[in-house]
């Protein structure tokens, strides 16, 4: 039977999703929900939500107020300077919400109306996988049951007539002993692969990284709802590109010229040595300010269709709005991709207010 607290529990969570989906825009374009991710967890300040909290009453006696004393005088020194007058107006509270990468996931699809992506390749191939669902009376001690193992002896307690409710002491013999087990199921194995292509010279700004890290996070969060397996990898590139790791895709900040050629000739080549496309799920985003070498346009946009369209679900590129760069680059994708608008979506992120709307775009497509 369910207790009147975890009904109130769960009508509480209830009305915590309702004021996510309310202003999930302001949370996905503004970062605020990416506080931590330490085991699948994401940490979501709400702002102007009560908690319910218990109020007490005078339960028949005075007050705090009873007593000698003269009208208007403090009870306790207060914490704090103190400084300036007395307001009137409530305070804000924010609270901090846990919820798992699924239910995120999930409150995303639905606001964004985002569509279930089939996955290809090994999508309907089945693979062999443990799972612990049963329990049984031998095993290893690493794998004892101790709840079950309690019950057990509880129960054997009781049925021998040994069990003092004075004196509630339950001993465990051999014979109670529980172990978990484990039995093979199958599963569909669907694996993905995003590779992330950024462009780190100097035209891009701090600014404009931390709106890719936010999208990133964002795309990431659903794609690791739709596959079982994912795996990023990350390239940046000023006039020559090269792989690197996530931390270092963030932080690195470089000068020069811009050649996005050595950017997908190297994406190219990380899809060779790791991702077969008949095995993986493959998306590409890159984000770049648009700012290319004039001559690079044409060896570029070659091996975006020879080498990388072929391969992958799904080709992404944001350019972010900067004011040191020219912005043409996406002019020449629209030109050439045009009539490729399943597979190649382009999206111009202005600013923070335009990540909802980019991702949106790159993720509505359901590849």
């Amino acid at each position: 039977m369910t207790l009147k607290i975890d009904r109130d529990q769960n009508r509480f969570r209830q009305i915590v999703r309702g004021k996510i989906r309310e202003n999930l825009r302001r949370y996905v374009n503004h970062g605020e929900m990416i506080g931590r991710k330490g085991r699948d967890l994401v940490s979501i300040p709400l702002p102007q939500l009560d908690i319910p909290h218990f109020r007490y009453g005078e339960n028949g006696r005075g007050g705090v107020g009873q007593g000698d004393g003269q009208a208007g005088q403090p009870i306790a020194r207060g914490e704090g300077d103190g400084m300036g007058p007395a307001g009137n107006e409530p305070g804000s509270h924010v609270l901090e919400v846990d919820l798992t990468l699924d239910e995120l996931a999930a409150i995303m699809g639905d606001e964004l109306e985002l569509p279930r992506i089939e996955p290809k390749g090994q999508a309907n191939i089945n693979q062999s996988r443990s799972r612990y669902r049963s329990i049984r009376r031998v095993g290893p001690e690493s794998l004892r049951h101790f709840k079950r193992t309690y019950v057990e002896a509880l129960r054997r307690n009781v049925m021998e007539g040994n069990y003092d409710m004075r004196r509630p002491r339950v001993v465990p013999i051999k014979e109670d002993r529980r172990y978990r087990s484990w039995e093979e199921v199958q599963e569909p194995a669907a694996n993905a692969a995003i590779i992330y292509m950024m462009d780190v010279s100097g035209s891009m700004t701090d600014e404009q990284k931390a709106i890719v890290r936010t999208e990133a996070f964002w795309i990431d969060t659903w794609l690791k709802s739709q596959y079982d397996g994912l795996e990023r990898r990350y390239i940046i590139h000023d006039a020559a590109a090269k792989e690197v790791d996530e931390t270092t895709f963030y932080r690195t900040r470089e000068s020069g010229g811009t050649r996005i050629s050595s950017a997908y000739t190297t994406c190219s080549t990380v899809i060779d040595n790791s991702f077969p496309p008949e095995q993986w799920n493959l998306y590409l985003f890159h984000f770049s300010d648009g700012d290319n070498w004039g001559e690079d346009n044409r060896k570029a946009l070659m091996v975006l269709r020879d080498a990388l369209l072929p391969r992958c679900n799904q080709f992404c590129y944001g350019q972010v709005e900067s004011p040191y760069g020219s912005g043409e680059f996406i002019r020449s994708l629209e030109a050439v991709f045009g009539d490729h608008e399943e597979k190649v979506v382009l999206s111009e992120i202005a600013d923070r207010d335009a990540i909802y709307d980019s991702i949106k775009e790159f993720l509505g497509k359901g590849r």
